[in-house]
């Protein structure tokens, strides 16, 4: 069912008049309505605008773009990153970049459509399992030694066979790879001090890893980055495609750059909801989840139902289009009380 509000869905929404305890989306940390977190933006809305509509290859420059850049650089354990507008243009940069004669792209299952390019109108399809994926790479390589395979894939796809332990990927002649990992549901939540998961992935020694992502899920803010060695990025932040486009706003920015005290509080808060929400749930059985990850997938579409009877609304919607199938989530955010936690475990636990 659709629902259509007139406020930022935080901890509780109001649909004709009546209140509920929302559990989706993707506000993690719950940052959108934190009021330090607002003031830290407000406070640098005055100082640098709302927007910023000029290109980074301007001959006017702010500053304040280099060094969130450096911070992330530093926070995420790369060479060298970059940031655009958003996390779609980020995976797109990257795609459009790498599309060329000299290397291949391999869609791994359930990649996410902002790393897909269309061809004569029709999108690409991720193959449908890792097994398939290797035998098609191993393919490749044999007849095609001077094109280099890419494969992208989201660090996180909800499945559980990626993160943690990347199971499917280490199938694969990594070696031999470049790697396109989205991590828009990683960055800023899990991994030492929200890095996400370039780290691990490192420890496979692709070819090659670049790290894409939105920065609106783990750190509040609209922006996209990339992250990957100092001659990749100089490679994308030359192109047009990259240069014709707006950058974030740079209040966004400043907001990254000076809210990290606000950030680590919010991610303990965040990991205290996700055990108790664990603790004495006899439930869990029902849901797909991920170690230290916020959200709890289902099938059940009756279960969607009975937590809306009980005013707790989840996200439940086809992903990303109608010919998609249904996607059902509680997501635990870092805005919820213990008490909207025990009461959606409460209910839970009498669901049968």
């Amino acid at each position: 069912m659709n629902y259509y509000i007139d406020h930022f869905p935080g901890r509780e929404i109001e649909i004709n008049g009546d209140k509920y305890l929302y559990f989706g989306g993707t506000s993690y940390l719950g940052l959108q309505t934190d009021k330090a977190f607002q003031q830290l933006y407000i406070s640098n809305i005055l100082k640098y605008g709302t927007n910023y509509g000029a290109s980074r290859k301007a001959n006017l420059k702010l500053s304040v773009y280099e060094e969130a850049e450096s911070l992330l650089t530093q926070w995420i354990g790369t060479e060298s990153s970059t940031t655009v507008s958003s996390g779609y243009l980020a995976g797109q940069l990257v795609r459009q970049t790498l599309d060329s004669k000299e290397h291949k792209l391999f869609y791994a299952p359930n990649t996410h459509s902002a790393l897909y390019v269309m061809q004569q109108g029709t999108r690409l399809k991720p193959f449908i399992s890792f097994t398939a994926l290797d035998i098609a790479i191993r393919d490749h390589l044999r007849k095609n030694k001077n094109v280099t395979p890419v494969v992208l894939l989201d660090a996180i796809d909800f499945s559980g066979y990626n993160y943690p332990d990347f199971v499917g990927l280490k199938k694969l002649p990594l070696d031999q790879i470049i790697l396109v990992v989205d991590d828009s549901h990683g960055i800023g939540i899990i991994g030492d001090n929200g890095s996400g998961v370039y780290k691990s992935l490192q420890q496979l020694n692709p070819k090659e890893l670049i790290i894409c992502c939105s920065l609106g899920k783990g750190f509040g803010i609209q922006a996209g980055a990339i992250f990957g060695s100092h001659k990749r990025i100089k490679q994308l932040t030359d192109t047009a495609f990259f240069g014709g486009a707006s950058p974030a706003a740079p209040a966004a920015m400043a907001s990254l750059l000076e809210g990290e005290d606000i950030f680590q509080q919010k991610r303990a808060d965040l990991k205290n909801n996700i055990a108790l929400f664990k603790a004495n749930n006899n439930q869990l059985g029902k849901f797909k989840w991920m170690q230290g990850h916020p959200s709890f997938s289902f099938r059940d579409a009756s279960l969607t139902q009975y937590l809306e009877k009980h005013k707790i609304v989840v996200t439940s919607f086809k992903y990303p289009d109608e010919d998609s199938p249904l996607m059902s989530r509680i997501v635990l955010s870092a805005h919820h009380t213990k008490e909207d936690i025990l009461y959606l475990k409460k209910v839970i636990n009498s669901y049968s």
